[in-house]
């Protein structure tokens, strides 16, 4: 996989020539460049940014900048879009705020304005985005190519996701939770660090993230992990983890996810699918105040 990033503090990214990540580079799994934003400008100051469009505090990351820079990593020509006029007169969002994506026969329609060996998907960190999701992690790692846009200040101009996505380009735009960082440095590391570990190779232990929270298709938060010694301080490891009985212990382990989702993310069993859901599960989540008789669990 291939991973460009562009930023305002390119050497920010020199944590991720660290742990699992690190070695992954090492072993050609995986490439990861980090851009200057300021290398794509022209003035004595090396600016990247302006006062906002209609006023109001803080500066917005202007659009030449970073079309400079995404056309030669992406490979493109400059050339004028044609953008929705309804989208232009509704479009009242601040510069940080998420667009919509363009439709399928939009993409289609541009798609060869992108050469066919250099697709990568763009993605932008925007807290006005929707959340970023192990979903998510999972479709960007079967990505060839990912190009990540750190914004700064008051965000980026809201046209240049715009005007990628009018060129055929994939462009996301994520959340990591609702709050605001200084800049997207920490939510492109947040993220990357979810998508690569799910490439083949890259995890010692394949099978260390089959079981973990939000993943696969009815996704639980996981069970708790413990290892010896098995009394610690006073506090003692469940002695149906020390019976040798992996039957019991995979009861045990599923069951207490049930309960540690049915705490902490309700949301996340309604989301279940019941018929995928065994005897066992369904006793347990009845237990737990669940309906599990329709299509999804419902609290009684």
């Amino acid at each position: 996989m291939k991973i460009d990033i562009v930023s305002v503090f390119p050497e920010y990214f020199e944590v991720l020539n660290l742990s699992l990540l690190g070695k992954a580079q090492e072993k050609g799994l995986v490439e990861v460049t980090a851009h200057n934003l300021r290398d794509w400008t022209h003035d004595v100051h090396h600016s990247v940014d302006d006062t906002p469009v209609g006023g109001g505090a803080g500066m917005v990351m202007k659009p030449e900048v970073w079309s400079e820079c995404l056309d030669e990593l992406l490979h493109l020509e400059p050339t004028t879009v044609t953008c929705d006029s309804t989208a232009d007169a509704d479009d009242t969002a601040s510069a940080d705020a998420a667009e919509p994506a363009e439709s399928a026969t939009e993409i289609a329609a541009n798609a060869d304005t992108v050469p066919a060996t250099d697709r990568p998907v763009l993605i932008f960190p925007n807290p006005s985005a929707p959340l970023f999701t192990q979903q998510d992690a999972t479709e960007l790692s079967h990505a060839d190519h990912l190009l990540f846009g750190c914004g700064r200040y008051e965000g980026y101009d809201a046209r240049i996701p715009r005007y990628y996505r009018a060129q055929g380009v994939d462009v996301r735009e994520y959340s990591i939770g609702d709050y605001v960082l200084n800049g997207g440095e920490v939510a492109v590391s947040v993220m990357l660090e979810a998508i690569t570990r799910l490439l083949p190779g890259f995890m010692g232990n394949a099978a260390s993230i089959v079981e973990e929270s939000y993943t696969g298709e009815n996704a639980l938060l996981e069970h708790r992990q413990y290892t010896k010694p098995a009394d610690w301080r006073g506090i003692k490891v469940p002695d149906v983890l020390l019976s040798g009985d992996h039957a019991k212990v995979d009861r045990f382990r599923r069951d207490e996810a049930l309960a540690k989702t049915n705490e902490l993310r309700p949301d996340l069993i309604e989301a279940l699918d019941c018929s995928k859901l065994d005897k066992a599960d369904r006793k347990t989540l009845m237990a737990l105040g669940w309906e599990v008789s329709g299509a999804h669990p419902r609290q009684r």
